[in-house]
């Protein structure tokens, strides 16, 4: 689909490598948007996890080769230096340890996106057969970028993919919901929710998008709203108490949402908040949707009650503290299977009986 407008929207995250041979990341800082639009850039792989536990980076397929691209950085920068004391053969040990840990650690940034674990071990799988060819730390580490920007590549074609699943089910001059941030930003390029409205709206197929607030950090807010306005799709944004009278005005014709998690039986996890809107849409006849890459898909949990939720910092709800309240703070709810009408992937929507 070729379409102008989505030049205008900067790709999330890249990993990229000079003419030395030394990788670097640059990544679109979320927590500076809509006020200003910077690409960071750092070659740490320290530095890509920080980003990630405070949200610079964020949204499921974006983790994923984010956490991908924090093992490599690792990698070419630090692991395939040549140690002062031997060469190859004694090198190796010590590169799969630290390799580990340091894998462990990057997948544990954030617990619920499932993608930032599965980024991170399809890198480290890759690393493991290389090693049983015989290849150096050197050459795992080229492997490890190589793979990358396969990922990066995956990412997108995804994304457009089930953008033309997602975009059949719309009625024609849709009004469609959405909640949290799962538009480019959420993803490598072009989105997973707002790639379903980007390639209606491509058709001419939508009238409006009423972006929820998503409190408490403001995704919808700051990031879907500011998307939406760059392409120049019709937005309204709402607070998240206005979706229930805007459905019972019969101003929704469908919702659409990202995941960070879905578990084998389709119970999905996404950002607080979407649970409820899955219950104010289930009321009001209003057909909900969850838009999605299969890598999503966490086959390994039979339901979404064993899919762990991340507690955020208290402040981001309460930044002064008030003497004897305490604030619960999860950043995601569970949407039950029962309550979603279509999971949208790149190989079509399917029943959430049908993802297994």
């Amino acid at each position: 689909m070729a379409d102008a407008r989505f030049d205008r929207l900067p790709r999330t995250v890249e990993l990229v490598r000079d003419g030395d041979g030394h990788a670097g990341f640059a990544y679109v800082d979320q927590r500076l948007l809509p006020a200003r639009l910077h690409i960071a850039r750092t070659g740490d792989w320290r530095a890509v996890v920080e980003a990630i536990k405070t949200l610079a980076v964020r949204g499921a397929p974006a983790l994923g080769a984010a956490g991908a691209a924090a093992m490599t950085l690792w990698a070419c920068n630090e692991g395939a230096v040549p140690l002062q004391a031997g060469g190859c053969c004694e090198m190796r040990p010590r590169f799969f340890e630290a390799l580990g840990r340091i894998a462990d650690e990057v997948a544990d940034a954030r617990p619920t996106a499932v993608n930032l674990a599965w980024g991170v071990r399809r890198l480290e799988r890759l690393a493991r057969v290389r090693a049983d060819e015989g290849a150096s730390p050197s050459d795992i580490a080229d492997a490890l970028f190589a793979e990358v920007k396969r990922m990066e590549v995956e990412d997108e074609a995804a994304n457009r993919a089930l953008g033309v699943h997602g975009a059949a089910l719309l009625p024609s001059n849709a009004r469609v919901l959405t909640h949290c941030n799962a538009g480019s930003l959420a993803t490598v390029f072009f989105g997973t929710a707002l790639g379903v409205v980007y390639t209606a709206a491509a058709r001419g197929g939508i009238e409006r998008v009423y972006a929820d607030e998503t409190r408490p950090v403001g995704q919808g807010a700051r990031l879907t709203a500011w998307e939406l306005s760059r392409i120049g799709v019709p937005c309204t944004l709402i607070c998240d108490n206005m979706a229930a009278s805007l459905m019972a005005r019969s101003q929704v014709d469908a919702v659409v949402v990202g995941a960070d998690r879905i578990a084998a039986n389709g119970d999905t996890a996404n950002k607080i908040g979407t649970y409820g809107v899955a219950v104010l849409a289930r009321h009001h006849g209003i057909p909900f949707y969850v838009a999605a890459p299969e890598s999503t898909i966490d086959r390994s949990i039979p339901t979404g009650a064993d899919i762990p939720i991340e507690e955020r910092d208290p402040a981001e709800v309460l930044p002064a503290p008030i003497t004897g309240v305490d604030v619960w703070n999860p950043a995601f709810d569970v949407t039950p299977a029962g309550f979603i009408t279509r999971i949208i992937t790149e190989r079509g929507a399917f029943d959430p009986s049908e993802v297994a």
